[in-house]
């Protein structure tokens, strides 16, 4: 499937988080995208000619049915487990939602989808946080994209608006011994949340993409940097 023409449509879910922001920033200056459709349930403080804020209610998608219009979705939702307070909860947000909406925007003949998973995800983990990851990526894979490509960054860098005391520790620890994740172990290397973003726009105005394909952090930042691009095989 051939995306070649100027003035496509984005679906972003997640925009004020840490890689959703990124990746809304990159929307909105880029020429490739005409307009950018930032579905959410709180308020975004930003404005923009070519944005399009749809407020929602995730456990009511199908009344917003209509706004799950565009070419490619970004899918940057995520929440952790004390926020969200519970396992029922996270597995609310980082499964349902992910999968609801997926569901609806290729229902629209949504052609792409670019979803934001995690280092580690698998549906067999005895790890909670993984397995949910997991089974919403194989969830994602099952669904009739043209095109689905699964992002599993490690650590993120960048700056959160929430206080998250043990991943600053960490993102301190990374920032200052790099030379620790090399070689087997590059991909758990930390990971500028912007660098993710500039991946998944890379590889959304790739000229042709199809089938199901998985990037670990390390090919992420390779994808990034401009050192390999995303194929089909």
């Amino acid at each position: 499937m051939s995306i070649t023409k100027k003035g496509k449509t984005a679906l972003l879910l997640g925009a004020s988080g840490l890689i959703g922001s990124a990746v809304l920033d990159l929307l909105l200056r880029s020429s490739d995208w005409s307009r950018v459709v930032a579905i959410g349930r709180g308020v975004l403080g930003i404005s923009h000619p070519k944005l399009l804020k749809v407020q929602v209610d995730f456990d009511h998608l199908d009344e917003y049915r209509d706004k799950f219009v565009g070419d490619v979705l970004f899918s940057c939702m995520g929440t952790t487990m004390k926020k969200a307070g519970s396992k029922e909860a996270f597995r609310q947000v980082d499964y349902d939602y992910v999968i609801n909406t997926a569901k609806i925007a290729a229902e629209n003949q949504v052609k792409r989808i670019l979803v934001v998973s995690a280092l580690g995800a698998d549906a067999k983990s005895s790890i909670f946080y993984n397995k949910v990851k997991g089974e919403m990526e194989w969830a994602i894979a099952e669904m009739p994209f043209e095109a689905v490509r699964i992002f599993r960054p490690s650590l993120l860098l960048g700056d959160r608006k929430e206080n998250r005391t043990g991943e600053k520790m960490g993102q301190s620890i990374a920032r200052t011994l790099p030379f620790l994740f090399s070689g087997p172990l590059k991909k758990y290397q930390a990971i500028e949340a912007k660098a993710v973003a500039q991946a998944m726009l890379v590889v959304a105005n790739a000229g042709i993409l199809e089938g199901v394909k998985v990037h670990e952090s390390n090919t992420i930042q390779d994808i990034a940097d401009g050192l390999i691009r995303d194929k089909t095989d």
